[in-house]
Formats: structure tokens, C-alpha cells, sequence
């Protein structure tokens, strides 16, 4: 019995890493629905534990995208790929210092937090969530080919 080749191993992993990112944002983007769904109990503490889980799984989210989808680049894609990645790695970074600078905003407590600014920063960051989700649909299919 052969061992399996080195591009079907990287096929695999390619594979693996998308499913597990995918898996990730449908969590992330649940999460944002249930709290941009209590608006008027922003202030609530029902809120705290769901907006605490929320930031943790956002910044995992965020971080296997633009580390573990990039570095995936760098390892397998064609020339012509990776300069077009190249040029959406701008507008993917910001998505990413959006995400990021969401979590910080919200992650140290409530006593420093205006919740009445939540419904503003979570429409923004939507915004930045849906931008990234197509991005990294083009990544995943430059990947996959």
C-alpha cells in the first residue's frame, strides 16, 4: 500500500481548514443574529454571557482566516493567485482590525461600555463580517483549484 502524496495531504489539510473556518463563521454569524436580536435588553444582564462567548469565538474566527488562510496561500497557491490575493489582503486586513477592535471595545467589562453605542458598532461590524464572508469565499475557491 502506498503512502498518499504530498499534494493530496495538502488537498486534505486545504479542505480541513476551510470546513473548520466555515464551521466557525456560521457559529460567529448565530451569534451576531442572537445579539442584534435583543437590542431593546442591550443593557440586560442577559446579554454579558452571549456577548462574552461572542467576542472569543469572533477573535478565533478571525484569526484562522487571516493567518490560516493566507499562510495556506503562501504555501500552494499559483503566481498569478497569490498576487490577486495580494490586492484583497487591504480590505481583508480591515475586516479583521474591525473584528479586532470590536472585541477590545466590548471584552473589559460593562462599567466603561456605553450599551446604547451596541447597536451602532454591532451594524458596523456586520458590515465588516458580510465584506470578509465573500472575501474569504474567493480565498477558499483560489484554494481549492
Amino acid at each position: 500500500m502506498s503512502s498518499p502524496s504530498a499534494s493530496t495531504v495538502e488537498n486534505k489539510q486545504v479542505q480541513q481548514m476551510i470546513t473548520a473556518l466555515q464551521e466557525e463563521r456560521s457559529r460567529v454569524w448565530d451569534l451576531y443574529c442572537q445579539i442584534a436580536g435583543m437590542k431593546p435588553s442591550f443593557a440586560s444582564s442577559e446579554i454579558r454571557p452571549l456577548l462574552s462567548d461572542f467576542l472569543q469565538l469572533l477573535i478565533d474566527y478571525v484569526s484562522l482566516g487571516h493567518f490560516g488562510m493566507y499562510e495556506q496561500l503562501t504555501k500552494s497557491c499559483k503566481p498569478d493567485d497569490f498576487s490577486y490575493a495580494g490586492r484583497m489582503y487591504p480590505a481583508f486586513s480591515r475586516t479583521t482590525a474591525s473584528a479586532v477592535s470590536f472585541s477590545e471595545r466590548y471584552e473589559n467589562g460593562w462599567r466603561s461600555v456605553r450599551t446604547d453605542k451596541l447597536a451602532q458598532d454591532l451594524s458596523v461590524l456586520g458590515e465588516n463580517l458580510a465584506q470578509r464572508m465573500e472575501l474569504e469565499d474567493r480565498l477558499c475557491s483560489m484554494l481549492l483549484h
